[in-house]
């Protein structure tokens, strides 16, 4: 039955060495494509919730505490989704995985939109998010493997940043398509979540039409005999293997539980999601009640924090290309910057300054994000990308978005924003010891590459 979501066999028939150039342009182009767009149609669905989280409070009567159940379930949820759904990618198709993931969470979401009875509309809600992780947890990891299955170091850091920017026009589309739906349907909750889900099945479809599966499926060589990519291990070997025999468990224990480096990316970049997640999720709540903005000013600016990040990730992830692969160096220096916003965003009464802020942090948030994913796909076996990030994205979920939400809606509840700013603080300075850290793994590595 699910015979579809496996890996495609080797072409019998390979292209012609004279076209191999030309192909690999044109499958690239529509694989990027592909995952791009995709992903932007999981950001339409799983921020839903989140721009609308003072539309829904009105409805219902949700205090923010509700809120911040609702989000940490996907929380909760999509981090162990993204652990199995991760190392499952592994052994699948990642174009079918991608689109079969996006088509699931359309239909749930058709189903938070029909969810009417006042008594227990909370605890439907935190079911129906719970049970959505689960779908959405297929999106990230099949992406981040297309990226190792198509590309070689040299342009990898700009390629995966450009996919990056999807998490970020994504927030952006889902803000429009809120705004769309709710101007041609009178301000309808249930429209909004419909007219989301039909988007995001339209946008499945297109990931099957232009996406791909490995190189060799296509009659291409491994991105590894063509541009002589190779994975440099913790160890000091290389490999550019994309298929084995191992096991889950077995690829799971040798390359992801017992690696240091993917160890501290992993808490790195938990400790990063802890920050986006608890500026990005509370954005409407904090400028509305603490700061004093319009809500419907409030509600653009969560878009508007996300997309102007854009050009800021893909320059970063171009400026790791060139400094040849020392990523951590470049998040280390975004982090910096990070935290000198922060005091900013937490102490202004400027409007100005803080949507200046806004903007300014989101690429200083996205761009170390982008790149820790990337460091922590480098570190690991192509075989073994999709487990790497089914790790990280535990963490991520199950203790960064979570504390972003649950806690904090609780601590702010109970203590006031000050909370918020002290949980905050506390994340982006871990963030750095970690980052200094793999900065020094980094150039060991370098060093070995270089056969010194």
């Amino acid at each position: 039955m699910f015979s579809f979501l496996k890996p495609a066999p080797d072409a019998k028939v390979k292209v012609p060495a004279e076209k191999v150039v030309g192909t690999y342009r044109l499958r690239q182009t529509g694989v990027l494509l592909s995952i791009c767009i995709g992903y932007i149609g999981y950001y339409i669905i799983r921020l839903i919730f989140t721009t609308e989280q003072n539309d829904i409070m009105k409805a219902y009567g949700f205090t923010t505490a509700d809120i911040g159940l609702v989000m940490s379930c996907f929380g909760i949820g999509y981090g162990i989704s993204k652990l199995f759904m991760g190392a499952l990618s592994d052994k699948s198709n990642p174009k079918w995985y991608l689109a079969t993931g996006l088509f699931i969470s359309a239909i749930l979401n058709f189903g938070l939109g029909s969810t009417r009875n006042l008594y227990v509309i909370l605890y439907v809600m935190m079911l129906l998010m719970l049970v959505m992780s689960v779908a959405q947890g297929m999106g990230a990891a099949a992406c981040q493997r297309t990226v190792q299955l198509w590309w070689g170091k040299k342009w990898r850091g700009t390629v995966y940043a450009v996919w990056s920017s999807a998490h970020n026009a994504g927030a952006f589309v889902c803000v429009a398509v809120v705004q769309i739906a709710t101007l041609m349907f009178t301000h309808s909750i249930a429209a909004v979540f419909y007219t989301a889900s039909v988007v995001s099945i339209v946008i499945a479809i297109f990931i099957v039409l232009a996406g791909a599966d490995r190189p060799a499926t296509v009659g291409l060589p491994s991105i590894g005999e063509y541009t002589g990519d190779e994975v440099v291990l913790d160890d000091g070997q290389a490999t550019r293997a994309e298929l084995t025999d191992l096991s889950l468990w077995q690829i799971f224990v040798r390359y992801i539980l017992t690696n240091k480096v993917v160890w501290a990316i992993t808490l790195t970049s938990m400790s990063l999601y802890l920050v986006r997640y608890g500026i990005m999720s509370w954005i409407p709540s904090y400028l509305t009640q603490f700061k004093g903005f319009d809500p419907g000013t409030a509600k653009w600016l969560v878009g508007i924090f996300e997309l102007a990040a854009v050009p800021g990730v893909i320059l970063m992830g171009a400026i790791s290309d060139l400094l040849k692969d020392r990523r951590a160096i470049v998040c280390i220096g975004c982090v910096i910057g990070l935290l000198i916003c922060l005091t900013t965003y937490f102490f202004s009464t400027s409007h100005l300054a803080i949507i200046i802020v806004l903007l300014i942090m989101g690429s200083l948030i996205y761009a170390p994000l982008t790149l820790v994913g990337l460091m922590v796909n480098e570190s690991v076996p192509k075989f073994a990308v999709g487990s790497s990030t089914g790790f990280m994205g535990f963490f991520q979920y199950i203790f960064g978005e979570t504390l972003a939400t649950a806690l904090i809606g609780i601590l702010v509840a109970k203590f006031g924003w000050i909370a918020s700013n002290t949980v905050l603080y506390t994340a982006a300075g871990l963030a750095l010891l970690l980052l200094c850290y793999i900065a020094i793994h980094e150039h060991h590595v370098a060093k070995i590459a270089a056969g010194e």
